[in-house]
């Protein structure tokens, strides 16, 4: 599949390939299914400094940020196939997104396509501690991009 030209048309797509499932137990095996199919992580990115924190499950969260086109690459990883599933979805919503448009667009799609009412509290917890972590690092480069803009 294609993947849209903004986060908040990404979104868009989601919300509609969830809706597909009536039952919130199809939801969660979609996103199991989602999950098996995430790349694995390289073993040496699989460090504390990667790590989230808040997460029920270890999370490893890497950025590369390309400035000459001015992308956030992220990669991601758990050793939880749920969490897996939930990576998934954020990567295709942030990964190889400019950090203002992923700063300007809040993940609204996770309550809009129910997984807020699937979700154990410490999923919860999970799932908005890697949100926080990706706004982290999208904020340490939109710093960066102002500096080169206003320097030019």
């Amino acid at each position: 599949m294609d993947r849209a030209a903004g986060i908040t048309e990404e979104q868009e797509r989601i919300v509609e390939e969830f809706a597909l499932f009536e039952d919130p137990r199809e939801k969660l095996e979609y996103l199991i299914e989602l999950g098996k199919e995430l790349p694995a992580l390289e073993e040496r990115h699989r460090t504390e400094a990667n790590k989230v924190r808040g997460c029920q499950s270890q999370v490893w969260l890497v950025a590369d940020y390309d400035a000459r086109s001015r992308l956030l690459h992220l990669r991601a990883d758990s050793d939880a196939i749920i969490v897996r599933g939930l990576i998934a979805l954020l990567l295709r919503l942030y990964s190889g997104r400019p950090p203002a448009e992923i700063l300007a667009t809040p993940p609204e799609v996770f309550e809009r396509i129910g997984l807020g009412r699937l979700l154990t509290p410490g999923r919860q917890n999970g799932l908005y501690s890697m949100i926080g972590r990706i706004r982290e690092l999208a904020a340490v480069y939109a710093r960066l991009d102002e500096g080169r803009i206003a320097a030019s």
